[in-house]
């Protein structure tokens, strides 16, 4: 038996928590990795899993070996990458997973150039506004937007920062004056986003005099993806919150006016997040270059945009005060 394959196994079935789960992690038939597993314990001569029709646990003895597993598989995998990555160049699946919307507005216009900087890297993209499960789902990184719950076992590296922009269309804002203070936003139909899994919306929020306010939505409407959510915005539908490199094409085309340009919040960090048990591979950290350095260069194009519309005009410049409704 391959002791330190049969850990690798072992630790992609207890990060998936299945052995469904590792199987397709790891490429390998799931009768695969119910031998080895099985092999395993017989090596040891200790049971390692609890396994039943719904559920799979550790035992103690199997939470004690996954430690050192961890420890041991981290180690390896570090030294490989510090030896391999002066000879060789990024190869391999790279599985990401990120927004459709983040997706279309930055990276796959682009793709070409990453392509031809690394040939050898077969790019999987999960594009989904739920946020999937790394290990469990076999991904490798993923794009996140927004401080990370430090309970996400996630190590992120940001690769920038975006604004939340309040905004609505021209045609919205003929029907209705726009927003001057936030108090005024409870007299106007804001479209709800749902990002958790209780169906809830969101709230805004605003930094105020150094203190965060939240503003809850309480929609008439609420979708849970980002380009329907904007669909909404520019169908005329309420105001929406989006991010200022979604936002940025629609203002400078007048397709979208900003709202409340004085009442901001803190910049949101963007960040290529991984496993935290696992050492980043070389076409995770080359992908992670290549992200960061495409945003830093966009980043510059949607600051302009985002200056020209922050006249503090309560509707679009096209649209003389009387046109506007009372």
């Amino acid at each position: 038996m391959d002791k330190l394959r049969a850990m690798q196994i072992f630790s992609h079935v207890v990060e998936a928590r299945s052995f469904a789960g590792a199987a397709r992690s790891l490429s390998l038939p799931r009768s695969t990795i119910s031998r080895s597993i099985k092999e395993l314990e017989a090596a040891l001569g200790a049971s390692l899993l609890q396994r039943t029709t719904r559920t799979l646990r550790l035992t103690p003895n199997g939470s004690l070996y996954y430690d050192h597993c961890r420890r041991i598989l981290r180690e390896i995998e570090g030294i490989e990458e510090v030896l391999s990555d002066g000879a060789l160049a990024p190869r391999g699946l790279l599985r990401v997973d990120m927004t459709a919307s983040f997706a279309r507005a930055l990276v796959i216009p682009a793709l070409r150039d990453f392509q031809a900087r690394y040939p050898d890297v077969e790019l999987s993209l999960t594009l989904d506004d739920r946020p999937v499960e790394l290990i469990r789902e076999g991904v490798d990184c993923a794009v996140r937007a927004g401080t990370l719950d430090a309970s996400a076992l996630l190590v992120a590296r940001q690769i920038g920062s975006f604004d939340w922009i309040a905004c609505a269309s021209p045609d919205y804002l003929r029907r209705h004056p726009a927003p001057r203070t936030l108090d005024e936003l409870a007299q106007h139909d804001l479209i709800g986003f749902q990002s958790g899994r209780d169906g809830r919306a969101g709230g805004w929020t605003f930094d105020v005099d150094g203190k965060r306010r939240t503003v809850d939505a309480a929609p008439r409407l609420t979708v849970n993806e980002t380009d329907a959510y904007l669909d909404c915005g520019l169908a005329g539908l309420g105001l929406i919150r989006i991010a200022s490199y979604l936002a940025a094409p629609h203002l400078r085309a007048g397709r979208l006016v900003r709202v409340l340009a004085g009442h901001r919040d803190a910049p949101a960090p963007l960040s290529l997040v991984y496993p935290q048990n696992r050492h980043p591979s070389s076409a995770v950290r080359a992908f992670a270059d290549w992200l960061g350095e495409l945003y830093r260069a966009r980043a510059p194009q949607w600051q302009a945009i985002e200056r020209e519309n922050q006249t503090g005009e309560p509707y679009p410049r096209d649209l003389a005060p009387a046109d506007v409704a009372p």
